[in-house]
This record gives C-alpha cells, sequence and structure tokens, in this order.
C-alpha cells in the first residue's frame, strides 16, 4: 500500500514521529510537506495531498494540523477524497470499514502521539466491508 503524508506547521513534528516510525518498520510513506515548522496554510497542504490520492498516486493519505479540523474540511472538498478525523480506536475502524475512508486526518495539539500510532495502525489494518448500504451511501457522495 503507498501512503502519502502531509502536515501543515501544526503537525510537522508529528508528521516527521510517523515517516521515521514508518521507515524502521521497511514502510515508506511519500512526504508532500511541509518540509520545517514555518507557518504554512492548511489548506494548500491538503490540496496537495488531496490531488495526490485522486490522481491515485497513493491509496491512503495522512494529514495532520493543530486540530485536525481545517485540514479535514480541506481534504473532503474533493470529489473522492473522504477524510476522516480519527479520535478513537471504534471511529478509526468504522471510517474503513463502512466510510472507505482514503485520508486519515489527525491533531497534533489535541491528540496525544501513542493515540495516533494507535488509531492510525487500525485505519491502516481495517478493510472496507464492501456492504451494499455502505457502497450505495459511498457513491452518493458524488
Amino acid at each position: 500500500m503507498k501512503i502519502a503524508i502531509a502536515a501543515d506547521h501544526g503537525g510537522f513534528a508529528l508528521k516527521s514521529e510517523i515517516i521515521d516510525c514508518y521507515k524502521q518498520k521497511g514502510i515508506e510513506l511519500v512526504d508532500l510537506g511541509t518540509y520545517n515548522a514555518d507557518t504554512c496554510d492548511y489548506p494548500l497542504i491538503a490540496d496537495k495531498l488531496a490531488d495526490y490520492i485522486v490522481d491515485k498516486k497513493a491509496e491512503v493519505g495522512i494529514l495532520i494540523c493543530g486540530s485536525g479540523i481545517g485540514v479535514s474540511i480541506a481534504a473532503n472538498r474533493h470529489k473522492g477524497i473522504r477524510a476522516a478525523l480519527l479520535y478513537n480506536e471504534q471511529v478509526a475502524a468504522l471510517a474503513r470499514e463502512h466510510n472507505d475512508a482514503n485520508v486519515a486526518v489527525f491533531g497534533a495539539r489535541t491528540q496525544s502521539k501513542d493515540e495516533v500510532f494507535k488509531y492510525l495502525e487500525i485505519f491502516l489494518s481495517t478493510p472496507f466491508s464492501e456492504g451494499e448500504r455502505h457502497i450505495r451511501r459511498i457513491a452518493e457522495l458524488g
């Protein structure tokens, strides 16, 4: 599975930790920025990752900002993006199982590193159920 990751300045440090952790596991994440802690605009970061996913350059993405809210809103403006702010284990599983979410979103200032790593593992390891009602509802999103 090819995974892209991006963050604004508020999520830069957490993004770096995720990249390092997955590199140690032998999994390379495509880093779409930001590349330092200088202030930047989260909509541009979310747009870059969303375009990458829509263009099928990666199967899933990870977005991080201070709260997770801004990048969620920005990413979900793109047709074909289903970005989910993951805040507990059940939501991490259901985002994939029922909604076939293709972007995991985290708030670097609102979640602990341990929570983020736990929810990300659940998200990445949970398959879409492919239930008829879920497929129908996803299609209704446009």
